[in-house]
């Protein structure tokens, strides 16, 4: 496998092999919620070769392959690629770098990224290989995070971390939180990976997160994130209890019997080649 070995990729490998193993128990009753959107709006049918960047445990090439289309995933980690084919065991996985896709020229029907992007050091380069590998009016789908306007549910982890936290404590720079938050940027983006910006369509679905207590997203961010989780690690501990406190009072307010509500939204975006 080649893989761009800059100080954020190392960053975020080093973290996902860390905590690969809590992403399904802890993190995928949000981000599966998202696949559907970007199936449909991806009109992924029967028949067609669908590549899952960023697989994660494998969700995406599961759902493709219920509809009858011929899926395969990649991810940068080797521990995500192993309990992808443990758990779907039927459907084909490998490990590679979403930056430099090990796959010919003009391969695929469809191209989808399931809250990757934000993970790359360079995603307009994971995007412009994506134009690559895809065929003639093949598709792109990807899913991002909406910013904390749109957002109730980051907003408060969002504002808890800018009020009560030190963000000077040497992480390596990644891309925005809030990656291609904007339509047009987005656009432009595409156009200059080689899509047609024209056919782009951006979407913001929202979702309903169902949580078990106030406290649950503090933790799922300590110990089972990578970017917010390395900010956290890096906290004085009188600043980690106020960002605590101040994630677990903005939560409160979606608290219903038993459980937490909390709403999140994203932003699917697909666009098709030339």
């Amino acid at each position: 496998m080649t893989t761009t070995k800059d100080e954020f990729t190392q960053f975020e490998h080093a973290g996902w092999e860390r905590v690969a193993d809590k992403y399904d128990s802890v993190w995928s009753s949000l981000t599966r919620q998202f696949i559907p959107h970007l199936i449909d709006d991806a009109k992924v049918t029967a028949g067609m070769s669908v590549l899952d960047v960023a697989c994660g445990p494998g969700y995406l090439s599961a759902t493709a392959k219920e509809l009858g289309a011929i899926p395969i995933g990649i991810d940068f980690s080797e521990k995500m690629i192993a309990i992808a084919k443990e758990m779907f065991p039927d459907t084909p996985f490998r490990q590679g770098d979403a930056q430099e896709l090990p796959f010919e020229d003009r391969s695929f029907d469809r191209v989808l990224i399931n809250f990757g992007l934000l993970h790359l050091s360079h995603p307009e380069k994971a995007c412009a290989e994506a134009c690559r590998v895809l065929k003639s009016g093949g598709r792109l789908g990807f899913t991002v995070w909406a910013g904390p306007e749109q957002n109730p549910g980051a907003k408060i982890v969002n504002d808890a971390i800018e009020a009560h936290a030190n963000l000077d404590v040497g992480l390596p720079e990644g891309p925005p939180h809030y990656l291609y938050g904007e339509r047009e940027e987005c656009r432009q983006v595409l156009q200059e990976s080689g899509f047609d910006g024209n056919s782009m369509t951006y979407e913001t679905r929202s979702v309903e997160w169902h949580l078990a207590s106030p406290r649950y997203f503090f933790e799922a961010e300590r110990d089972a994130g990578v970017r917010t989780a390395g900010l956290l690690a890096r906290q004085a501990p009188e600043k980690l209890d106020a960002i605590c406190i101040a994630i677990e009072n903005g939560i409160e307010r979606y608290a219903r019997a038993n459980e937490v509500v909390l709403p999140m939204a994203a932003h699917v975006v697909v666009v098709s080649k030339n």
